[in-house]
């Protein structure tokens, strides 16, 4: 029965506590999402959770069709007596303005709708209705452009406060228990749009596949991608482990060159590709990028002072080391620490490892993780996400942490806030001195998300809403007196 292959689905990856829960749902008006609404509604009734609400977002691409979805959804949440909330996005303008493709910015907007409406909602978190058929598809698009375990993996199950409860649900099996209800849907005209890559993948690729090859083609992918899950989480874990050895941060990233060439290539390469991004800023890391740092790093020590350009850095052997330093940053900043200390304003970044604990001018951050009966047991009043020890929800972050200073353009969403907000406006009104406001740490995730401002705030995104789901613990201790 499709009811209890979701409640088992939704068990087996802990999408929400399993009681008291708060889950909005991302609406569209499509079959699937209609579908996850209903499916939804009757775990409700049978106590699993609450439907928070549903949430539409009307990307106005599709003229009066798409303000037809929109009141149908709004019609349908009133019918199911479940609370509505909608929005627009002038995705178009929002592509043409961010120079990116319509399929990204409409992408990026829906996120940032969806952290909104959660907050709106009282949410614990937003499902959304991918499928076993999205996942296959995506699978293959990533296949076919090259992706290594990370990108095969697909579509997690969970990522952040976005989880996916009928990722092993059949699309065919939703509509069938959508006739069975008499409940209708709307019908996206785009998705037979066979130029987009997507479109071509469903109504062509998938169905040759099926017909020449295996039957059961979605199914065998959609496992594929969750083994490739498993060897990526478990890479990933390893990884961090080596750049805890590997990595050494100041002003610069530092990288002891033996031990990354010496490792598996399977874990090198996540290391070096972790060590790029914290320089990138939104400069995206590639294959060739990552081989290029890792030839660097297997070239005999008679390469001293080679220098590579790099999306956003420059890097630099030398002796049994290499440096990444900013674009534009020739010099060496002297012999490489575990800590990093500011000096006339000089920013920092350094990797913090879990568990483990760095030092970053006069404080000295750390980290542990909390987990199974004794950890989800300890500590709860710091759970609250102020004061010098905060907990944050482990399955909410992408490893490895680091610790920096601010930069311009920094934004997060405080904890208990409405939405996002500048990390300066935050600092005035938390009446830190101008002075000290470079000063402040902020632990960031491998995404480079704000998870915690040191002694501020945790960010809303990370809040612990089920401890026993993991917890990590981040600390802060003063160094050299108080302050």
């Amino acid at each position: 029965m499709l009811l209890d292959a979701v409640r088992r689905f939704v068990e087996r990856h802990a999408l929400w506590p399993p009681s008291g829960a708060r889950v909005a749902v991302a609406l569209s008006g499509g079959a699937d999402s209609v579908a996850l609404l209903v499916i939804l509604k009757q775990l409700e009734a049978a106590g699993d959770l609450t439907v928070a609400g549903a949430a539409h977002l009307n990307h106005q691409l599709r003229g009066a069709e798409a303000d037809a979805d929109e009141a149908f959804c709004a019609a349908l949440a009133a019918r199911l007596q479940v609370p509505f909330v909608s929005e627009r996005a002038d995705v178009a303008a929002l592509a043409r303005d961010g120079r990116r493709s319509i399929e990204d910015a409409a992408r990026a907007a829906r996120h940032a709708f969806f952290a909104r409406a959660a907050a709106a909602l009282h949410a614990d978190v937003v499902a959304t209705a991918h499928t076993k058929d999205d996942q296959a598809e995506t699978f293959l698009l990533r296949l076919m452009r090259g992706a290594g375990t990370r990108g095969l993996a697909a579509i997690r199950p969970r990522a952040g406060h976005i989880v996916r409860p009928l990722l092993e649900a059949d699309r065919g099996a939703l509509r069938d228990f959508l006739a069975a209800r008499g409940e209708g849907f709307r019908e996206d005209a785009t998705n037979a749009d066979v130029a987009i890559p997507r479109n071509r993948v469903r109504h062509e690729l998938l169905p040759y596949l099926a017909s020449h090859f295996s039957a059961g083609i979605t199914g065998v992918l959609a496992r594929a991608a969750e083994l490739a899950r498993q060897d990526e989480d478990f890479l990933h874990a390893e990884a961090i482990k080596l750049a805890a050895r590997v990595v050494l941060s100041d002003v610069s990233v530092r990288l002891d060159a033996a031990g990354l060439s010496s490792a598996p290539r399977a874990l090198s390469s996540r290391v070096a590709h972790a060590a790029l991004q914290r320089l990138a800023g939104s400069k995206p890391i590639h294959f060739e990028h990552v081989d290029r740092l890792l030839a660097l790093a297997e070239g005999a020590a008679a390469g001293e002072g080679r220098a590579i350009s790099l999306p956003g850095q420059i890097a630099v052997r030398v002796g049994d080391r290499i440096e990444l330093r900013p674009a534009g940053q020739s010099r060496s900043r002297g012999p490489a620490r575990r800590s990093a200390k500011r000096e006339g304003g000089t920013s920092f970044a350094v990797a913090l490892s879990i568990p483990g604990e760095v030092q970053v001018g006069s404080h000295a951050v750390g980290a542990e993780r909390l987990e199974g009966p004794d950890g989800a047991d300890r500590r709860q009043s710091n759970w609250e996400g102020r004061g010098s020890e905060v907990g944050v929800a482990a399955g909410a972050l992408a490893l490895p942490l680091a610790v920096r200073s601010r930069r311009a353009g920094d934004r997060f969403r405080p904890l208990g806030a409405p939405g996002r907000r500048k990390l300066q406006d935050f600092l005035v009104d938390r009446k830190v001195r101008r002075e000290d406001r470079d000063a402040v740490p902020l632990v960031v995730d491998a995404h480079d998300r704000i998870v915690w401002v040191v002694g501020q705030s945790v960010a809303e995104d990370f809040r612990v809403t089920d401890p026993s789901q993991g917890v990590i613990l981040l600390k802060v201790r003063h160094l050299g007196g108080p302050g």
